[in-house]
């Protein structure tokens, strides 16, 4: 039976959606910016390779960290060091292109200590009683702020000759950061936990362990996730050589999103989630089917609408079950920060591996037929997840 969400959660969702709309209203046109300066495909593989990197790492160092001391202040750092990260895009302007490596890690670091915070104090604020629920509000959070976010910043930069109209949106998304920073102060301090266990994650691979099963399924995600993070948004704009049509894009896909996330969050249910990510992982990977005949708008536009209108189908149970693992066992909560870093390096090793992949065949044949099809078999590594995984979803 659902409960429903108290203070706290509500507190976290709300400072959760202050972070994902600086990140919607600026990092959406992020690899456009730099695509404006050099059509290379392999340089934005290399930012976002950077990125997830960083991200890793941040989860297995700052582990400790959160673990012993003060989760709160990691929660604050992050939202931070992401503002930095905009100051110095604003910094550098066209000389961006020359800092892949550096700016990439930097903005990795800031979004790797949020949702390292995040993920801990989500799991302690929820539990398998309120955590589909919660997740469904994330989503519908997400896909409200994807509907006005890239909309105005779209709008923003068309409207504004130049680069005026993306230093705007960075410097909006700056203000944006710091609202979080202050509204983050209303969440209670967590109470600190034991000693932080470095090894934790490899000792989880045991033989018989059920993170034997979600490690691989995070993998599979990441695989997909890490290359079409960067990609999608990109085809629009090269595709239309308009901002304001990818603002558009994320306006259509996004609203669909809502009412996906909305419907889900309302009717999936604990013992239907083995159907529901199967359904949903077979309909994402029929989703860029289209994109193999023609790379229009249009195709594109099918593509986003039904991957949003399935993503939540495949996405909550897959996160809520992997979550319901850390407190499956007796005294498996105290180890919920080692056990959020294992997921998270999981998907690191994915998102890494994926974009491996897309860089080294697109060197090799450097055309739009080697990225189309790369999008194809990547994005049938849902399928991956849900075989991986199938066990656990019945649990």
């Amino acid at each position: 039976m659902k409960s429903p969400l108290n203070q706290q959660c509500k507190l976290l969702l709300a400072v959760n959606s202050l972070f994902v709309l600086a990140g919607a209203l600026s990092g959406t046109f992020l690899n456009v910016y730099l695509w404006k300066f050099r059509q290379d495909f392999a340089m934005i593989g290399w930012f976002a390779f950077s990125q997830q990197l960083a991200i890793g790492l941040t989860f297995w160092v700052a582990g400790k960290w959160v673990k012993e001391r003060d989760k709160m202040f990691i929660l604050r750092l992050g939202i931070v060091i992401s503002g930095l990260f905009y100051l110095l895009v604003l910094a550098s302007g066209t000389r961006m292109i020359y800092y892949i490596w550096p700016l990439g890690i930097v903005s990795g670091i800031g979004v790797g200590l949020f949702w390292l915070a995040f993920n801990v104090v989500y799991f302690e604020v929820t539990d398998r009683n309120n955590r589909d629920l919660f997740n469904g509000w994330v989503g519908i959070m997400g896909s409200v702020i994807g509907i006005i976010g890239p909309w105005l910043s779209g709008w923003l930069i068309s409207a504004m000759p130049g680069e005026r109209g993306y230093r705007m949106i960075f410097t909006i998304s700056l203000i944006v950061y710091a609202g979080g920073v202050l509204l983050s102060f209303r969440l209670k301090k967590r109470k600190r936990g034991r000693d932080y266990r470095w090894l934790e994650p490899v000792r989880r691979m045991k033989p018989g362990s059920p993170w034997r099963e979600a490690v691989p399924a995070s993998i599979a995600y990441g695989l997909r996730e890490g290359v079409f993070l960067f990609l999608i948004n990109l085809l629009v704009y090269i595709n239309t050589t308009s901002e304001w049509r990818v603002g558009q894009y994320m306006l259509i896909t996004s609203l669909v999103s809502l009412i996906s996330y909305w419907a889900a969050g309302k009717w999936i249910a604990i013992r239907h989630r083995w159907a529901e990510m199967l359904i949903g992982a077979i309909m994402m990977t029929l989703a860029v089917i289209p994109l193999l005949w023609k790379v229009s708008y249009a195709a594109l536009i099918i593509f986003g609408v039904g991957t949003a209108l399935f993503m939540p189908l495949y996405i909550i149970p897959m996160i809520s079950s992997v979550f319901d693992l850390m407190g499956r066992e007796t005294g498996d909560a105290d180890y919920r920060v080692e056990l959020t870093v294992l997921r998270e390096i999981s998907m690191m090793f994915g998102r890494l591996a994926g974009i491996i992949i897309f860089i080294w065949f697109y060197s090799r044949s450097p055309q739009m037929t080697t990225v189309l099809w790369l999008m194809a078999g990547l994005g049938a590594a849902p399928l991956i997840s849900w075989l991986a995984m199938r066990r656990l979803l019945t649990a």
